[in-house]
């Protein structure tokens, strides 16, 4: 098994006296020191995935506070490999689902960081934001719901008139119903709607000043960045531009906002008693303990916000602070063990 990084400062209290006694506390159970004093954090992830989120510095900082993250050999068995305390994993497919979901059966003590079956709910935007709809959160910071869409599975001559039927207003954002992929369109007239393709849900554009705000959740931790988005519409604009626009997706880390001179109306961040209450209940409703919000706020209004994207372990990498906030978290869920 190949491991990332290497045990800074390990030492056992006593010498090794004969070479038997040596061998018996070699490496064990596929790699491991039998006699771990540190957090072992198996992990399957893309090596896009890796790339991003295992940075030197997150891994540096890991082992100076016990942590190892061990790369999973997806070619052995699962239970072959660690021992591990968390498995950390972003892969897809139905043989890695039931792999894990096995894992998971016949080791209680195991940390999965997180659960398949509610992984597969947030990449399915058909029922993506139906917890969000549901909570239907409104207090005295705000209120909170999701854009109003419709989904449409097949046959795309269909859509101008299933667009009316439901009442939806133009522009209309036409995202992929499988959330795996970003990209998005825009279509600003009836007639251009029947030249995307399903399977698809479409959602009422809602203009927010270009500003998105991303909210990442490690647990019980909560960071909000703010982004840049797509342009506001005018009705001037919507009569003049027929078509369909395409977009690689709605905002990207190249284009933060956070030290960008905006209108306070445009740029304030949410309240954070409202973001924190949000996912709270998020967190309890989808089951989930690593995913990001993608937040706007209605033009013209203080505290109308749409939840219109939820990413399960989105990009870490970009978050400000995300090595000291993730290790905490880890450390976090192996203390609750014990």
């Amino acid at each position: 098994m190949r491991m990332r990084g290497e045990i800074v400062g390990y030492k056992e209290e006593e010498d090794y006296k004969t070479e038997e006694e040596e061998e018996e506390r070699e490496m064990v159970g596929g790699g491991l020191p039998e006699s771990k004093k540190f957090v072992v954090v198996g992990y399957a992830l893309t090596s896009k995935k890796v790339k991003s989120f295992l940075q030197p510095k997150l891994e540096g900082l890991a082992r100076s506070k016990g942590i190892l993250f061990v790369a999973i050999d997806q070619s052995k068995p699962l239970s072959d490999q660690g021992p591990f305390d968390i498995v950390l994993h972003k892969l897809s497919g139905s043989k890695w689902r039931r792999i894990l979901e096995e894992y998971r059966l016949t080791h209680p003590d195991v940390t999965v960081l997180d659960p398949p079956d509610a992984i597969q709910q947030v990449y399915n935007r058909q029922y993506m934001l139906e917890d969000v709809a549901d909570l239907n959160l409104s207090d005295t910071y705000g209120k909170v719901g999701v854009p109003r869409q419709l989904v449409i599975e097949k046959d795309s001559s269909s859509i101008p008139d299933a667009v009316g039927k439901a009442d939806l207003r133009l522009p209309i954002v036409a995202k992929p119903l499988a959330a795996k992929s970003h990209e998005l369109s825009l279509a600003y007239d009836k007639f251009s709607l029947q030249m995307l393709e399903p399977p698809l849900v479409l959602q009422e554009f809602i203009n927010h000043g270009g500003i998105l705000f991303k909210v990442y959740i490690v647990g019980e931790a909560v960071k909000v960045v703010r982004r840049f988005s797509l342009p506001d519409i005018s009705k001037r604009e919507l009569s003049k531009n027929p078509g369909v626009f395409r977009f690689p997706r709605v905002s990207c880390a190249a284009a933060s906002a956070d030290e960008a001179d905006l209108d306070p109306s445009v740029g304030e961040l949410p309240p954070r008693p409202l973001l924190e209450k949000l996912a709270k209940e998020l967190r309890r409703r989808l089951g989930l303990r690593l995913f990001n919000l993608d937040i706007i706020r209605e033009l013209g209004t203080k505290d109308r916000y749409y939840v219109i994207d939820i990413n399960y372990f989105p990009g870490y990498g970009k978050m400000p602070e995300y090595e000291h906030i993730f290790t905490d978290f880890l450390l976090s869920l192996v203390k609750q063990k014990q």
